[in-house]
Formats: structure tokens, C-alpha cells, sequence
């Protein structure tokens, strides 16, 4: 009976259209290969400098609307200063919250309700608490299951997931600086974004496969949270219906299990399931929220820039801050409508 209550309130208020953007390519990516993109020349971006006193005030360009996005829980992804699919989809959240024409465009009618309201970037001080965390990832399942934990490897890792933030964007923002040797006390300019602490829990949560992305909803349909999504790669392990949560675990620590990844030359060749470590770069990162259905979860990821861009093994995957704070927002039993 749930199930189809949410039917029908999801197609009330989001009738059926055709996507006027092609979708981005899937491409199953390895987190070595996905970080090795931070590597590529960097243009710097010069932000004049802003004073409380001009806030609040409409956005005036991308960057601009992903923080004004990000600090209502309308994540746009990893900010990057750009315009792309995951922008619009956010900027298209924002539009229905406000019922406003839906045309997921900064457009003379979502401008002047999208506002800014307060400086764009703040700075982040890096600690020897911060230096002390990092440690390499190691290359294999068996080398990741003997590590302490699986946390940051570097200092520009762990500043852009802070500030929820592609890491080519922080290096634009910091082209000063020598990321192989940032030192305590480093002082780095950063997106000033937090979320807003929940008011209420969710009633439920949507998960839209077709255009990648999951939002969480208050009992009087108020959406709370609106982030990208990866799905499963193969279209038999895309679950489509009602399920629940089962189990809310923060932190935790994964189990691998070689049946589930018949890929791996090595697994097959343990023959044995391995625990990997709580950190942020555990496969399902900083948490999981298991569903009804074996093995289904929403969780977190090692690579938050490539939420939403590749699929999973069949899991819904969020980059590490969305999956924090939708742990905030969920409840054993609390049902999950997955639509195609």
C-alpha cells in the first residue's frame, strides 16, 4: 500500500519527459585511474574578494549556484565551477522546491529565488591531526584487509571531500600551493558549504535509475536531500519497487566477498572473504544503509568526483558527505522507492 501511495505521489509531481541532455558515458573506473585525473594542468580561479555585508544576493554564475545548491542539501556533486548534468539536475530540485518552471537552467525566474547568503569560500587550516591520518591505499584486496584503516592517502584528498569539492577545484583555488608538501598550519581557501541540520527525518526516500539520483523527503513531501546516484552496471541488478532500510551503520567496515566479484583474479585465487577497514576510501566509504533485499545498500564511495558517472556491482552509491548526512536522515523500516 506504501509503495503505491509514493507511486502515485512521485508521477503527480514529476510527470513523465524526455531528457533534452544525453547522459553521461558510463564507465566503470578504477580509483587509481579516477585520482590520476587530479594530476592534469590546473587553470587558477581568482574570486574577488566578498564582504557579508552584500549578502544575501541572487547567484550571479555556476560556481556561485552549486554552493547556494550544496547549502540547502541540493548537492550539484563534486563542485567544480561548471554547468553539467549533475548541476542541472540539482538546479531542477531547487525549481520544483520553489514551484518555479522546471527547466533545470539558471533562467531569469530561478535566479533571483536562488540565493547566495554569504561569502563564497572560507578557509581550512591543516592540522597535524589531519597529517597524522593520511597512509597509502594498498593496490591489492588482500594489502587494503592488513591496513589500520583505509583513510585519506593525501592532504588535497581530504580538503575536497571537506568541502565537498572536485579536487581540481581546490587546486584552482590554491595554485600557490605545493600539494606533495603541504605542512601544518597550511592555510587553504575552500567552498564554504555545510549542510543544514535536519529538522525532521525523512518519510521516505526516491531513487530515480534513469537520471542517477536519490531524494529524501519529510512526511509532508519536503524534500531534505537531493544528490547523485551511481547504480548498478548491469540492468539485472537495478531493483525497481519498494524496499526498507534494515540496518543504519556510520563508519564501517566491508566485507569482501569473492563470489560477489568473480573479476578478481585474486579473490578467486584466496578462495576466503576478507574484512577491509572502516576509512574513506573503504569500498562503500564512510557508511551503509542496508536494504531488504540482500546485498542492495546506499553507501558511500573511495571516489566522490565519479558519483553518478560510473555504475556499481549493484549498490546505490553516494559520494562520502551525502552518505553521512542521509544517515542522519533515515530510520529502520523507512521505505525506499526505487523508479526506473
Amino acid at each position: 500500500m506504501t509503495g503505491a501511495l509514493l507511486w502515485l505521489w512521485w508521477h503527480a509531481k514529476h510527470p513523465a519527459k524526455t531528457s533534452k541532455h544525453k547522459p553521461a558515458a558510463s564507465v566503470v573506473a578504477s580509483s587509481s585511474a579516477a585520482k590520476a585525473e587530479r594530476k592534469k594542468e590546473i587553470k587558477p580561479i581568482i574570486i574577488a574578494p566578498q564582504t557579508a555585508a552584500e549578502f544575501p544576493r541572487p547567484v550571479r554564475d555556476a560556481f556561485e549556484a552549486q554552493v547556494a545548491l550544496a547549502r540547502r542539501a541540493i548537492s550539484p556533486g563534486s563542485l567544480d565551477a561548471a554547468i553539467g548534468s549533475q548541476t542541472r539536475a540539482a538546479i531542477a530540485a531547487f525549481q520544483r522546491t520553489k514551484n518555479l518552471f522546471e527547466t533545470d537552467l539558471l533562467d531569469t525566474n530561478t535566479r533571483p529565488v536562488l540565493t547566495l547568503d554569504a561569502p563564497l569560500l572560507t578557509t581550512y587550516t591543516v592540522t597535524t591531526n589531519d597529517l597524522a591520518r593520511l597512509q597509502p591505499i594498498g593496490k591489492t584486496w588482500l594489502a587494503k584487509s592488513q591496513q589500520s584503516a583505509l583513510d585519506y592517502e593525501t592532504i588535497l584528498e581530504l580538503v575536497a571531500e571537506t568541502a565537498h569539492s572536485h579536487p581540481l577545484l581546490i587546486q584552482k583555488l590554491n595554485p600557490e600551493v605545493s600539494w606533495t608538501n603541504v605542512v601544518a598550519g597550511a592555510v587553504l581557501k575552500i567552498p564554504d558549504v555545510t549542510y543544514p541540520e535536519p529538522a525532521e527525518q525523512a518519510a521516505f526516500v526516491v531513487i530515480h535509475l534513469s537520471e542517477k539520483y536519490l531524494e529524501a523527503f519529510g512526511a509532508t513531501t519536503n524534500l531534505l536531500l537531493h544528490c547523485p546516484c551511481s547504480i548498478a552496471a548491469k540492468v539485472e541488478k537495478r531493483p525497481v519497487g519498494e524496499l526498507h532500510v534494515v540496518v543504519v551503520a556510520p563508519n564501517p567496515n566491508y566485507t569482501v566477498n569473492p563470489e560477489l566479484f568473480p573479476e578478481s583474479q585474486e579473490l578467486q585465487t584466496l578462495g576466503h572473504k576478507l574484512i577491509l577497514p572502516p576509512g574513506p576510501n573503504n569500498p562503500v566509504g564512510v557508511a551503509w544503509i542496508g536494504l531488504d533485499k540482500p546485498g542492495y545498500g546506499m553507501h558511500g564511495t573511495p571516489v566522490p568526483e565519479q558519483v553518478g558517472r560510473t555504475e556499481s556491482h549493484g549498490c546505490f552509491r553516494l559520494a562520502n558527505w551525502d552518505a553521512e548526512y542521509l544517515v542522519k536522515l533515515v530510520w529502520i523500516g523507512m521505505p525506499v522507492e526505487v523508479l526506473p
